[in-house]
């Protein structure tokens, strides 16, 4: 005995160390930063090239199976091997995007995994990706099967239905060469996951937040330490048993090692103790510091399949109104795999009563717990049996953003993986009773013979018939018009899909933005976009646009448009447009379908016309501003730096170029400047330095300006804030001044060879490179990088010494700065006499500068404002950040992923079956479900919609309760003011005591008598083009009309909603 069990530890130990052996490899190749830009912001550098040094061993490829195999080429693992000897079948062409009905007319079709491997391989030409032959997926081929799996594969994935007993050796070799391993199916509306990375998985980062941070207020030295964060930066965020580092905090005798982890025990919200330092000893506080969490690995134990099967540790819940639902639908697989066994693999028919009958004997003799005892979980059992053979796209793409995600954890170690067993469904989409055989037998030809099995028939025709529009087409969009193409949106004479993105494609969107290729880069993305949806359902009818949605474009998406829609989907990466789009929502009462993303985050929201709360309903809190005074002369951040070196970006090479092009082109240049009585000075002299003081004949002359500015902005700005707040001045009330947030300066002396510490980058090299670059290229000059030729140059340039100026005046706070009124003695005559001595626009005929706008994705713009912002933050004494954090910060990236787009878009589409209206079943709120996730942790969770906020009125003695989606609908014609205002009278017992719209006043009982005697007989429409000066466009039908209104008996006013009146 005591020999085995020094083997199986000996065995143990080998597993572990051959994971960590793969989890620690390297990729030879670079990171490609320009392909997996918004990716790196979710998984890291570290992370990335890990994933780049494994390889995935996948097993089916069905629906789900061509998902997975999507998601993990377009994150870039190094290679993926496809295994699926089975050609396909009709139920796999709603599910599998790269299969087509003319792959079952072929009797000597190609295996599945042969006819997806080249398009699959398209998507990343960093990736490898092969097929591996096996005769079957079945026991009768168990050794072949079993061989594939080596030590080479650092996970492998089932994506089909298998026997038990093959699965159950799979994941024991898989144990045996340490080997990640996961099993996802997705059967009609029912799915399951299951992972097990072994005995000792380490996960280098659970959560994929980025570490908390804060600023010390002081370190009392005490035993042991306590230490307060300052409060208007927020809580600390810490929880006792984390760790932290500290840097550059002043005082305690230098006692604090800040190369030294310290653990924490947290106090409160703003305080924390330093677990067994004593620093009593110190004779001075610590202040100003920074605090750093220290992000610790974590080592995870999963159980075996075959153990996870009889006794699951946990199951992962998605939906707390199914509470009973995950093992529940344990004993239906468990059932499942008994049924295939008796059956030779072969899952239930749709619409097989007998079939059905067997899965529920079956799963009684199973249901050890007595779960399994109700009307309700019968008829949820027949509906899981009869539609297990379909495969739906909203499914496949939902359980694949999630499956693929845990291939990327295992390749990674980054982020948590499911324990064990993890299910999801979509039941409340299935009709309440089971549909009749003739209505979901599938024909074996059709690309929708999923859908059928599941829905019906009658479903399926309302699905084509759809008129859906789609905003955006980035990431959610191409993803949302895949699902689309294969659940047959629009795919019939009488439906219809509109897409429209202004934007054209860039490298970074390759990462995820599938149905684009590279040479599909600077074109449009809704093009792109609706040729690829086509190429997969040729009958779809879609239309692009490369036009944004907004009241300017009213005359493409106007009220002739929106009347013929099903539909509306959001696609969007901004709340602004979302609200519009929102808001026609509502007037057109059309269901919105919202999803967004943010890295492994995301959420959906459904919104039904009566049924839920609008979009706009709840808002979240507008993003904090920074401070001017602190932007401009106190911070205490990276983000304040950034902000500051992008707005003076835009101010010198954007702005100062503007207004010289604006005084060389505009004729009326000088009357403009006098409506601009604030800037006015700050204009004429940027372009006196612009144009003349400072206007550059050579590159070199561009490289000593940059030398000259560095000087301006990081050594003299300093020497005059400390001019005016020396080091050790305090307040009136005796604080001093420098403390708290307000971080005292110092200067930099230039060094071209000089690096910082945090970020190891050359920062003054790289802004004199920057900025004479820039600057060149605003002045049509050749530039170079080279460096020793900016040594050479930078040699002989004369910089003056520093004298502080009287008289300067600088804002300590904000308070001051908005009080500060800015006289400028004779500031007008100053102004005419830089006016007259500017070269005038005749003398430089045909000259023009170039402003150039700053764009994150440059790197010679990034370039100079990291520098800038780095350069700034050492002033400061503030930690600096590297290029690529900077990028993210400077450029407000949003983190994107493929696997959380395809997850929400999944979501969403499945709500889409409930718009359009599940057989034989009236939907209410409660059957709709919004979702948030977080693929990192993981969390998933489901809830019903808000209702809408209700409003009470009385009208003719009869309570109404009316909501956002409510309008009084007015469909009588272009009537009169009279015949509106009797109208009311006689439908609502209403008096219209006033009538607007917009901001023009139609009537009031106020008024001029002779002017409302006028109005009183004319159409309203003329009323309106009357008072506005402007004709309707011609595509519009409805005017929306406010009005205030008092009941004709009780003289009360009654609140009623805005009037829809359909005059065309």
């Amino acid at each position: 005995m005591g020999n085995n069990n020094s083997n199986d530890k000996s065995n143990q130990t080998d597993k572990i160390k051959m994971s960590e052996e793969k989890m620690d490899a390297v990729a030879t190749g670079e990171v490609d930063e320009k392909l997996y830009s918004r990716q790196l912001y979710v998984m890291g550098h570290e992370a990335q090239r890990r994933m780049m040094a494994s390889s995935a061993l996948l097993f089916g490829l069905s629906g789900l199976g061509a998902e997975v195999a999507k998601n993990c080429i377009l994150a870039g693992i190094s290679s993926i091997t496809l295994c699926d000897p089975s050609p396909p079948n009709s139920f796999d062409l709603c599910g599998n995007f790269y299969l087509d009905p003319a792959h079952l007319s072929n009797p000597s079709s190609p295996s599945r995994a042969e006819l997806c491997r080249e398009k699959l391989a398209e998507l990343n030409h960093y990736v490898t990706v092969k097929t591996a032959e096996v005769p079957s997926l079945t026991m009768n081929h168990r050794d072949e099967i079993l061989s594939l799996i080596d030590g080479k594969v650092s996970v492998v994935i089932i994506t089909v239905p298998l026997v038990q007993s093959l699965v159950i050796a799979m994941n024991e070799k898989c144990r045996q060469v340490g080997a990640c391993f996961i099993h996802s199916v997705v059967t009609g509306v029912f799915s399951k996951a299951f992972c097990d990375f072994g005995p000792a998985f380490v996960v280098t980062d659970k959560d994929g937040e980025e570490p908390h941070q804060s600023q010390v207020e002081s370190i009392i030295p005490d035993n042991p330490a306590t230490v307060k964060v300052l409060e208007d930066q927020g809580r600390h965020g810490l929880e006792t048993g984390d760790y932290v580092t500290f840097s550059r905090v002043k005082g305690l005798d230098g006692a604090l090692d800040t190369s030294k982890e310290y653990k924490v025990i947290s106090t409160g919200p703003y305080t924390f103790e330093l677990d067994g330092v004593d620093l009593s000893s110190c004779m001075t506080p610590g202040t100003q510091g920074y605090i750093t969490q220290v992000k610790k690995p974590v080592t995870v134990s999963f159980q075996s399949y075959q153990e996870a099967l009889e006794n699951p540790e946990e199951l992962m819940m998605s939906d707390f109104a199914k509470f009973d639902r995950p093992q529940l639908l344990h004993l239906f697989y468990k059932a499942l795999d008994v049924f295939m066994d008796g059956h030779g693999g072969e899952l239930p028919h749709p619409g097989n009563q007998q079939e059905g009958e067997e899965m529920v004997a079956l799963c009684k003799s199973l249901d050890k717990g007595e779960i399994f005892n109700n009307a309700k979980s019968e008829i949820l059992l027949k509906h899981f049996a009869s539609g297990s053979r379909a495969v739906l796209s909203p499914m496949c793409a939902a359980m694949g953003g999630i499956v693929g995600q845990e291939v990327l954890k295992a390749c990674s170690g980054k982020f948590m993986p499911i324990k064990g067993f993890f299910y999801f469904d979509a039941d409340e989409s299935l009709p309440d009773e089971l549909l009749p055989a003739e209505e979901v037998v599938p024909t074996g030809t059709s690309r929708y013979d999923s859908q059928i099995a599941v829905f019906g028939k009658s479903l399926q025709e309302q699905m084509l018939k759809q008129r859906m529009f789609l905003v955006g087409a980035g990431a959610i969009g191409c993803e949302m018009l895949k699902n689309w193409a294969l659940m047959g949106v629009g795919c019939s004479e009488e439906g219809h899909i509109h897409v429209t993105d202004m934007d054209r494609i860039e490298k970074s969107n390759l990462s995820r933005q599938f149905l684009f290729r590279s040479h599909h880069i600077d074109h449009f993305k809704s093009t792109c976009a609706a040729e690829a949806a086509m190429g997969m359902n040729p009958d779809m009818k879609i239309t692009s646009y490369q036009e944004k949605v907004a009241a300017d474009t009213e005359h493409i998406f106007g009220d002739d448009f929106y009347d013929k829609l099903t539909g509306v989907c959001t696609a969007l990466d901004n709340v602004e447009a979302r609200l519009y789009v929102d808001q026609k929502c509502l007037f057109y009462r059309l269901p919105m379908l919202e999803s967004g993303t943010l890295g492994t985050k995301g959420n959906t929201q459904v919104v039904v016309p009566h049924l839920t709360e609008n979009y706009g309903a709840t808002r979240d809190p507008p993003e904090k501003s920074i401070p001017v005074c602190t932007l401009k002369n106190f911070p205490n951040q990276i983000q304040h730096t950034l902000q500051w070196a992008r707005d003076y970006f835009a101010g010198i090479f954007t702005q100062n170029a503007e207004d010289v092009n604006s005084y060389l082109s505009a004729p009326d240049f000088a009357k403009k400047l006098e409506a601009q009585q604030n800037t006015k000075m700050d204009t004429l002299k940027s372009i006196q330095s612009t144009l003349v003081d400072d206007r550059p004949r050579s590159f070199e002359d561009c490289v000593v300006w940059s030398r000259l500015k560095f000087e301006e902005l990081f050594v003299n700005q300093i020497h005059q804030l400390l001019h005016n707040f020396p080091e050790d001045q305090v307040t009136s009330n005796g604080t001093k001044f420098w403390s708290g947030s307000k971080r005292c300066p110092k200067p930099l002396a230039f060094d071209i060879n000089a690096v910082c510490e945090d970020a190891a980058m050359r920062n003054h090299f790289d802004f004199i490179v920057a900025a004479a670059n820039l600057r060149a290229s605003m002045y049509g000059i050749k530039g170079r990088t080279d460096e020793e030729y900016f040594v050479n140059v930078l040699k002989n340039v004369m910089v003056p010494d520093f004298t502080p100026k009287e008289g300067v005046k600088i804002a300590a706070n904000d308070a001051e700065t908005e009080n500060d009124p800015n006289p400028v003695d004779n500031a007008d005559n100053e102004a005419d006499e830089i006016l007259k001595n500017l070269p005038k626009p005749s003398e430089l005929a045909g000259f023009k500068l170039n402003p150039i706008e700053f764009d994150k994705d440059i790197d010679e713009h990034m370039r100079f404002v990291t520098a800038c912002s780095n350069l700034r933050a050492m002033n400061y004494s503030i930690p600096t950040e590297d290029n690529h954090r900077s990028r993210a910060i400077a450029g407000k990236i949003i983190p994107a992923i493929a696997t959380t787009t395809a997850l929400v878009t999944g979501l969403v589409c499945l709500e889409l079956y409930k718009i359009v209206g599940s057989p034989r079943k009236e939907l209410k709120a409660d059957a709709y479900k919004n979702a948030f996730v977080n693929l990192a942790t993981p969390f998933i969770t489901l809830s019903e919609p808000m209702p809408p906020a209700k409003t009470k009125a009385v009208i003719k003695g009869k309570e109404w309760e009316w909501t956002a989606w409510d309008s009084i609908d007015v469909n009588k014609g272009d009537i009169t003011l009279a015949e509106l205002m009797e109208y009311f009278k006689t439908e609502y017992n209403l008096e219209i005591s006033m009538l607007s719209h917009g901001v023009s006043i139609l009537y009031s009982f106020f008024a001029n008598k002779k002017k409302v005697e006028e109005r009183m007989p004319m159409p309203m429409s003329k009323i309106i083009t009357g008072i506005t000066k402007k004709d309707f466009p011609p595509n519009q039908l409805f005017i929306i009309l406010e009005l205030i209104a008092n009941d004709l008996e009780t003289d009360e006013e009654v609140e009623i909603p805005y009037v829809k009146f359909r005059f065309r």
